[in-house]
């Protein structure tokens, strides 16, 4: 992740995606991109480490969990999910293991099980 969110301003974009999604309307883009990206950087500040891609294209990626450092190619152990999805999980609104067995979540490899670092703490 390139630069730090600050606090406010990543709860702010979490507290308009969710008042969007109250009223059943698409949240604006800056907003659904900017509390992803907070929730990707408390999930590496929570687990860090670089043995786990977690990817919510298009806004963005981070690697997490301690083991073994992954530095070229397809990592062996990748997470990746729209960002309705993630933002449900990383605030835990919808348990890892529902949303994995609903489809919405593609993981691979052995490490790829987020349930025990889910949900981080906006």
């Amino acid at each position: 992740m390139a630069r730090k969110i600050d606090v406010a301003d990543g709860r702010a974009a979490l507290d308009a995606v969710r008042a969007a999604g109250a009223a059943d309307v698409k949240p604006p883009r800056i907003d659904l991109a900017t509390a992803v990206r907070y929730l990707l950087q408390l999930l590496d500040e929570k687990a860090p480490g670089n043995s786990v891609e977690v990817r919510v294209p298009p806004f963005g990626a981070v690697q997490v969990i301690q083991g073994p450092r992954h530095t070229r190619g397809t990592p062996p152990n990748v997470v990746e999910m729209d960002a309705a999805t993630w933002i449900a999980v990383a605030t835990g609104t919808e348990r890892w293991a529902d949303a994995a067995e609903a489809g919405r979540i593609h993981a691979s490899g052995t490490r790829a099980d987020l349930a025990d670092v889910l949900p981080v703490r906006p």
